[in-house]
């Protein structure tokens, strides 16, 4: 018997039982789709986790302000620590020569206007090393200078956002916006950027939405809370990615010694955090990966389960064959076939229903998903070795049953 008389002999078998085999074929469908949906996710979260930490800067070591909470009337902090402060930022440049760049940040929630339109934004007052160290630069005009810091200039920067809801499609470079109770004239429009993670709170800022001004006008302009600090994060850049590490824990002293052994700032390390996202990602496919392949392991089940009940009822059909001349060989390989087609088949809807389920997730949950062709190369080759594995048995047995024996069963 030839290998496509053997495969349309078991087309045929596998058509006169459509709902079987379509029934046989279902735990492999969820399987494969369970492995390309969880592959998607997966890759897509490594690929938000590298962004976020290239947004960030693999060099840079973050130093996040914690606020007092509940604060008692009359009560100040300053006779512990007065909070993250530009004082830290000054002793951190002078103490640790490994720094390349200490960049201040004093973030609030203003207003912003220009003639009748107006809106929320997040004013972040900071120094012009801050477009170098978090890789962020002007998609138009420039970015204030230090001589502008100094001499407490009205200038600013808009987010991407900010300008296309404020100006349309107008240049904003050279126009007046106002912030709060004071003017600044605009000076640049910074480039459209991904979402920034705020590790210290566990939220996603944009700074689309972000107006950038010298920090020496946000601190003398706009005042806060008295028992609030300064600054609201600190980025210090490291001029050896490699002594990150080093930094860090030289920071960690240097701030607990100027705090008083106050904890009222956090120190996060975005490499350290790439590597932790990394551990946990690992975690997440393994239990994924089991699910998945339990539900493979079901699949085949059910197709050994199903040929095997196939075998019982085609005893006489198997005779007949073997009386007229079929070889154990050509049993073996059409039943094998038969496993084989309801398993790939399966494999192609899973792979389908997979990528549907990647699509549904991304659109509700708004998570990154990508799905890869080795994720779906991989899935369906295991549905196909499901299909060999647990098929080979059954066949197997159908190409040893006794010629005579079967000619007599009914």
């Amino acid at each position: 018997m030839q290998f496509l008389e053997a495969l349309r002999i078991g087309l045929e078998g596998l058509w006169s039982h459509r709902l079987r085999s379509f029934l046989t074929a279902l735990g492999i469908i969820f399987g494969v789709a369970a492995v390309v949906a969880m592959l998607s996710i997966g890759e897509g979260a490594r690929q938000e986790a590298l962004e976020q930490i290239q947004l960030m800067g693999i060099e840079n070591i973050l130093i996040y302000d914690i606020p007092l909470e509940d604060q008692e009337e009359g009560e100040g902090r300053s006779n512990q620590s007065s909070g993250l402060s530009m004082a830290d930022v000054r002793a951190i440049s002078k103490v640790h020569p490994v720094v390349l760049r200490v960049v201040p940040e004093h973030q609030f929630e203003d207003t912003v206007y220009f003639g009748p339109e107006s809106i929320e934004a997040t004013i972040v007052g900071t120094t012009p090393d801050y477009a170098p160290a978090l890789n962020y630069t002007p998609s138009a005009g420039r970015f204030f200078s230090f001589r502008e810091v100094l001499d407490l200039h009205r200038v600013c920067a808009l987010g991407a956002e900010i300008a296309r809801e404020l100006f349309y499609y107008r240049d904003p470079v050279g126009e007046r916006v106002r912030i709060g109770q004071d003017w600044y004239t605009v000076i640049g429009v910074m480039e459209h950027r991904a979402n920034l993670a705020d590790e210290s709170s566990n939220e996603v800022r944009d700074t689309n939405r972000d107006v950038y001004v010298p920090v020496s006008s946000a601190l003398s302009r706009f005042t806060s809370d008295r028992f609030a600090s300064e600054l609201s994060r600190v980025t210090v850049e490291v001029a050896d990615a490699t002594r990150v590490v080093e930094a860090a824990n030289l920071l960690q002293m240097t701030m607990e010694r100027r705090h008083n052994g106050v904890r009222d700032f956090q120190i996060v390390v975005p490499e350290a955090l790439l590597r932790q996202r990394q551990a946990t990602q690992r975690i997440f496919n393994i239990v994924m990966g089991a699910i998945a392949g339990i539900s493979l392991l079901v699949g085949g089940i059910g197709i050994m389960n199903i040929m095997l009940a196939s075998i019982l009822e085609r005893t006489r059909e198997i005779g007949v064959r073997r009386a007229v001349g079929a070889r154990q060989a050509d049993i073996l390989r059409q039943f094998l076939l038969e496993a084989t087609v309801v398993s790939v088949m399966g494999g192609i809807i899973g792979v389908l229903l997979g990528i549907f389920l990647t699509r549904l997730i991304a659109s509700y949950a708004g998570w990154l998903t990508i799905v890869s062709i080795p994720s779906v190369v991989l899935a369906f080759g295991v549905s196909a070795a499901v299909g060999i594995v647990f098929g080979f048995y059954p066949a197997r047995r159908a190409a040893q049953l006794n010629p005579i024996e079967s000619l007599r069963y009914e």
